[in-house]
């Protein structure tokens, strides 16, 4: 799902390395701007989507907006895709997906399970992801064959073989009908495991990476919700669902990300075996 850097040119590894570097340092001022909003949320403009529980703020929309600014005076040609303002092509095989408030509504309703994630693509390939907490300061990072950080210190998943041995990260929309969760929860229960649902995808993946969280699983989720954590978990020795195939960068897909010791355990839990 993510290139290596044995697969890339010099060329290349330059310009991702350029990107990367940018992506640490844009998402922090990103996210100074969106504490800011959360400490004044108050006064922002709230509207719903076509689900009354997805709701947007006018924090979402600028922050998305801060972050596709400053990346294109850097990198011009570069193409974006995000939750709030969609897909603008760029003339490179250069893609920024973006969250800019990933859990707006524990943002919005004071709870500090938010973040912004954003992740880089190459083709369609995953090759660098940011995750940034401004409440806590952390920021996650992952750049393809470089394994995975936390404000720039090495993180890996846990070392466990049993779904008993930690907690799962579970998430769900009214997109999709209970019945497609329930089952996946009954097995979790029955076989000793335990969950948390905190609000954000992109977070709990981020814990996954850290190894808070033993493993994530939504029945479908977004792209910008996702892709970060994706390497993240990876380049800490994670595994994930081939979340690109059939057409995820585009329609969504389920995503069953986990530590390798209860990877296999927990496919089967979703029917993905």
């Amino acid at each position: 799902m993510f290139l290596t850097y044995q697969n890339l040119t010099p060329e290349d590894k330059n310009e991702i390395d350029q990107r990367f570097a940018h992506g640490k340092q844009m998402i922090k001022e990103a996210g100074k701007i969106a504490l800011d909003y959360f400490n004044r949320r108050d006064e922002l403009i709230i509207e719903t989507k076509t689900d009354p529980q997805d709701v947007v703020s006018i924090a979402d929309q600028n922050v998305e907006r801060i972050i596709r600014d400053l990346t294109r005076e850097k990198f011009p040609d570069d193409g974006y895709l995000g939750e709030e303002h969609g897909q603008e092509k760029g003339s490179n095989d250069y893609l920024w997906v973006i969250d800019p408030i990933d859990g707006t509504a524990c943002f919005l309703t004071g709870m500090y399970a938010w973040c912004i994630s954003v992740a880089l693509m190459k083709g369609d390939k995953i090759v660098a992801g940011f995750v940034y907490d401004p409440n806590t300061d952390e920021l996650f990072s992952a750049l393809t064959g470089n394994n995975a950080h936390l404000n720039g210190k090495k993180i890996e998943t846990q070392n466990v073989n049993s779904v008993t041995q930690g907690v799962m990260g579970l998430g769900t929309s009214h997109r999709i009908p209970p019945s497609q969760l329930l089952p996946f929860l009954d097995n979790l229960l029955s076989a000793g495991g335990m969950f948390i649902r905190n609000g954000s995808c992109a977070l709990m993946m981020s814990y996954v990476a850290s190894g808070r969280l033993i493993g994530y699983y939504e029945p479908h989720i977004n792209p910008w919700d996702c892709l970060a954590g994706i390497i993240l978990i990876e380049e800490a020795g994670g595994w994930s669902s081939p979340f690109l195939e059939n057409e995820g960068l585009t329609q969504g897909n389920p995503i069953l990300s986990s530590a390798s010791g209860v990877a296999n355990d927990l496919q089967k839990m979703a029917g993905l075996a």
